[in-house]
């Protein structure tokens, strides 16, 4: 094969995966629904791609005025569309605005230089501005996916799957900067030479790993998704009865190697005559309010989860009994001091609290669950809106 041959293969095999990657993505956002924005605007970002290279290859055989700047304009989007999706998938938020005033200015730019036999300054442009597309999206997704809680469950998902991204902008660096070297002379992506050979290569492999990496991605947040509605109560959006016991479990097992927990059990004071005198939706408004007012006080290693109707219970860790009356009492007071807002008017709201800490003689968490809900039963008849130790 030829070396002419061999340049023309890459761009084909170029198209062909970048084709499969629209098809693929296509499929995730009409037939699995799966994240359709996202999914369609990677779907658009590989369809940019397989058209911008295609008019590449037909530079000399089309009008040169419907290849060469609506090639490169093209180029640029792609890598636009891609940082678009990937702040869809991994900050749940389509960003499209940053790359669309990129695409606009890098295409004022082509317009105004001449297209002829000397293409350096059209590639420098192409190249800078999807490098920093690409090195802008790849900071986004780093700084998301090394963020906790963003992919629920307080987990961390690994920021150098955002690697892929940094590669391919200093991929498209490392061309600009071709073309700015004495021996640098190919800005044209179909001129058979070394570099070029490399650099579509390269562009193969990183566009496979790039759009594994997202799939992968997007894969993860659907599983993550699943687990969130499996651990989570519905209405307040706390931990349910299972998760919550699972974390009672696990903290009760750290019992043993010295770390401490209390227990802080909270239950709507008057919940049923709210329920009978508003009704159920007010019942309902009432509990996320509650848990509303109480998330100010919690830290992200505490675990706070509704055991069933009005009662919740807060787990905290490496506390002791002094420590969580003083958290109890603070929310005793929010609660105390946010009536709810309903049918224009204002009603009353408090809230009981029990308390309890984990001692080494307890046999498993139920004990010290008990032990809280004691206390709470004590805060009730003392006249509620109380922290009972």
């Amino acid at each position: 094969m030829t070396t002419a041959a061999h340049t023309m293969t890459l761009l084909a095999s170029l198209i062909l995966f970048a084709g499969l990657g629209a098809f693929v993505w296509l499929a995730l956002a009409w037939v699995a629904r799966l994240a359709p924005r996202a999914s369609l605007t990677m779907a658009g970002a590989n369809a940019a791609l397989v058209a911008s290279v295609a008019l590449h290859m037909s530079r000399g055989v089309l009008p040169d005025a419907l290849t060469f700047w609506p090639g490169d304009v093209l180029a640029v989007a792609s890598f636009a569309l891609l940082g678009a999706a990937v702040s869809a998938i991994t900050a749940r938020h389509l960003a499209w605005k940053p790359g669309a005033l990129v695409v606009a200015v890098a295409a004022v730019l082509l317009a105004a230089v001449p297209y002829g036999d000397d293409l350096r300054w059209q590639a420098r442009v192409v190249s800078l501005a999807s490098a920093g597309l690409t090195l802008g999206a790849g900071v986004g997704a780093w700084r998301a996916l090394g963020s906790s809680g963003s992919w629920g469950s307080g987990r961390r998902t690994p920021a150098p799957l955002a690697l892929p991204l940094f590669l391919i902008g200093t991929l498209l660096l490392v061309r600009a900067a071709e073309t700015v070297l004495p021996s640098g002379g190919t800005p044209d992506l179909r001129v058979p030479g070394e570099f070029n050979r490399l650099f579509l290569w390269t562009a193969l492999v990183l566009t496979l790993l790039q759009n594994a990496t997202l799939a992968f991605l997007l894969l993860m947040r659907l599983i993550l998704r699943i687990e969130r509605l499996l651990e989570r109560d519905p209405l307040t959006d706390t931990l349910n009865r299972r998760a919550f016991d699972q974390a009672l479990a696990h903290a009760h097992a750290w019992l043993a190697r010295g770390r401490r927990y209390a227990l802080v059990m909270i239950d709507m004071d008057h919940f049923k005559q709210l329920n009978d005198t508003l009704g159920h939706a007010a019942g309902d408004a009432a509990l996320r309010q509650l848990v509303a007012v109480l998330q100010p006080c919690m830290r992200e290693v505490d675990r706070f989860g509704r055991l069933g109707g009005e009662e919740f219970c807060l787990l905290l860790p490496d506390t002791d009994i002094a420590g969580a009356a003083l958290v109890a009492e603070r929310m005793r007071a929010l609660v105390e001091h946010t009536p709810l807002r309903w049918l224009e008017q204002d009603w009353p709201v408090s809230a009981s609290f029990g308390l309890a800490e984990a001692e080494h003689g307890d046999a498993d968490a139920s004990a010290v669950l008990a032990r809280a809900d004691a206390a709470l039963y004590r805060a009730k008849r003392q006249g509620r809106n109380v922290v009972q130790p």
